[in-house]
């Protein structure tokens, strides 16, 4: 297989991941509303909101529009939920099982947001790695290897 086929599945397996994170917010808000933070006026509507992102940021994968800039916007919604949600909880929370659950979302949520990133860097002209032919691939493993040796 070549990398651009599998880049594909890969972001479409993380896609409908997504997709699946993100009808779950509108199925059962309630069940997730207790991790929006107290501070945060409008309760439910970031429950919402956040589905909504993640289903929208999935399409733009599939679709393989404005991805550069989708993978920079899940990864930093990611990143804001480990580190003023996830890690909160976890270090707040005498209940051993809570304390677990909210190191398992940490986890899972920077992992994702190591994701996105990885899809950002390797987005050009916000897309991800256009189909390339083996030429064009071999040229440019050259010129990597040309700056390395520079």
């Amino acid at each position: 297989m070549n990398q651009h086929l599998i880049s594909r599945i890969a972001i479409f397996l993380l896609s409908f991941v997504m997709i699946f994170f993100g009808v779950q917010h509108y199925l059962h808000p309630d069940m997730l509303i207790t991790k929006v933070p107290s501070y945060l006026p409008g309760g439910k509507v970031w429950v919402y909101v956040v589905g909504t992102a993640f289903i929208l940021a999935a399409l733009s994968f599939m679709l393989n529009v404005w991805v550069r800039t989708t993978a920079y916007l899940l990864a930093l919604m990611l990143l804001v939920f480990v580190f003023t949600i996830h890690l909160p909880n976890y270090f707040d929370t005498a209940d051993r099982d809570y304390q677990y659950q909210s190191l398992m979302n940490f986890l899972k949520d920077l992992a994702l947001a190591a994701f996105a990133l990885y899809i950002a860097s390797n987005a050009r002209h916000q897309k991800v790695l256009e189909e390339t032919s083996l030429e064009e691939e071999e040229r440019e493993a050259h010129r990597s290897m040309d700056l390395a040796h520079e």
